[in-house]
């Protein structure tokens, strides 16, 4: 059965942690600089790397700003535990929906994916970048170098991929734009949590300061993790607003954090 979804965008509902319901996207510093970079690597044709801490916002920001910019050019590779080129190539051969069996030689397969690239001007985002290694970033940078092909390529993952791409200068040259992410300060947790979910809109101030401190610690998805269970605590006790019982209650249910 082939997967039409493979490769697209993501619906906006899956960007944040656990589906979590009604949580709404905030336009943090961090997410509009994320599209105003997306859309000066989308006109310049080039690389760039997004990186920082898990958690931070990476890939629903990316995600966020394809979608306004250019979703129906956007095609979306995630490639976990330790990617080859191999897994790279049959990652983009699946992503393009390209017809038939892929090669089974290397240089048969480059050069299917390469006639594919030169069709039409695609963004291809790699997802979870800080498990590839040397071999894997050269292979991107092999596809992006080559004449015929008409891509931008983004780069999203964790400071390993920033560790290597720094590391290897033929490799950081090519990259146009890098952007770093960071946990929120107290300041954006107490301008961001708000709207970020409604359960925290009528919350003190003080409270949300105190989560953040002792289990949120300025991450997007532990924000998530916690409102998760601060919704199912309010429903299992039927109260209208969270207090401090509950949130020791959610304490006692996430552990450390």
């Amino acid at each position: 059965m082939i997967d039409l979804d493979y490769g697209l965008l993501p619906a906006e509902t899956e960007d944040h942690f656990l589906g979590l319901e009604h949580a709404q996207l905030v336009g943090t510093e961090a997410l509009l600089t994320t599209r105003d970079n997306i859309e000066a690597v989308i006109e310049a044709k080039a690389m760039m790397c997004v990186h920082g801490p898990a958690g931070s916002g990476k890939t629903m920001s990316v995600n966020s700003a394809l979608r306004h910019l250019a979703p129906e050019n956007t095609y979306r590779l995630e490639l976990r535990a330790g990617p080859t080129p191999r897994d790279i190539r049959h990652g983009l051969f699946k992503a393009l929906g390209l017809p038939g069996e892929p090669p089974t030689r290397p240089i048969e397969f480059d050069n299917l994916l390469k006639d594919a690239l030169a069709e039409e001007f695609r963004i291809l985002v790699c997802d979870e970048a800080q498990w590839m290694k040397k071999t894997s970033f050269e292979y991107w940078r092999h596809l992006w170098d080559d004449k015929r092909t008409d891509i931008a390529v983004i780069f999203a993952g964790g400071d390993g991929c920033y560790k290597v791409l720094k590391r290897e200068p033929m490799l950081a040259s090519r990259i146009y734009l890098w952007q770093e992410f960071t946990r929120m300060s107290r300041a954006e947790v107490l301008a961001t949590i708000p709207a970020f979910h409604p359960v925290w809109a009528q919350t003190d101030t003080a409270l949300i300061d105190a989560i953040d401190k002792q289990a949120a610690h300025g991450s997007f998805r532990n924000w998530a993790n916690v409102t998760a269970h601060i919704l199912t605590g309010m429903k299992k006790k039927k109260l209208k607003k969270v207090d401090e019982e509950l949130v020791h209650w959610v304490y006692s249910k996430i552990g450390g954090m």
